[in-house]
């Protein structure tokens, strides 16, 4: 398993550390669709967008998902540092103050190295994979057409070998003064919009 953050780590909690929830990390990671990937070349950083699949059998491994050749890719697979950020938005939560509106979230933060690019037969089995986790229920041949090897030579994958990860959610309605006072000693609203299931 990877490491929760240290008294020092790079993954520590340092803002409502209450809020961390590190039993639930690999729950977001399989839950999740899109991880905000974050490198930096020549002192410039970036923040990428990427699919990913997670299996929880390998919990120290996330496997980011694009197109061969690309810069991103090629400069992940030669062992650079990255940071991966996952998170699920359950919820609008509105207040009868304004700097009490928030957002009910999960999400994981998790720091490592990729290495080169697996072998063709595991790209393959690591797309089937993601497939099927983020479409439940979808399988190769059967709803699909399996892919050819023209579009595996096309499909990269690097693997993400997690050393630090931590896990944080907000959850409940709003936290301001005014939103414990009855509904009817105010004239303002307070509640969650709901977005998904937490």
């Amino acid at each position: 398993m990877p490491n929760a953050g240290s008294a020092r780590g790079r993954a520590e909690i340092r803002s409502k550390p209450q809020r961390g929830v590190p039993d639930e990390a690999a729950e977001i990671l399989r839950a999740g669709v899109v991880a905000h990937v974050g490198f930096a070349v020549d002192g410039q950083p970036y923040v990428i967008p990427m699919t990913y699949h997670f299996d929880a059998a390998r919990p120290d491994e996330i496997h980011l998902h694009g197109t061969q050749h690309g810069r991103l890719m090629q400069h992940l697979a030669d062992g650079a540092p990255a940071c991966v950020t996952v998170t699920l938005v359950d919820g609008l939560v509105y207040s009868r103050t304004a700097k009490y509106h928030s957002v009910n979230y999960r999400s994981v933060v998790a720091f490592g190295r990729a290495g080169p690019q697996p072998a063709a037969e595991e790209r393959r089995a690591l797309l089937d994979g993601m497939v099927a986790r983020i479409f439940p229920g979808r399988t190769a041949g059967r709803d699909y057409e399996p892919m050819p090897d023209a579009h595996l030579e096309a499909t990269a994958f690097v693997t993400l070998r997690v050393e630090e990860w931590s896990a944080k959610a907000r959850r409940g309605g709003p936290l301001g003064p005014q939103d414990a006072e009855p509904d009817d000693a105010s004239p303002y609203t307070r509640g969650v919009v709901p977005l998904r299931e937490a």
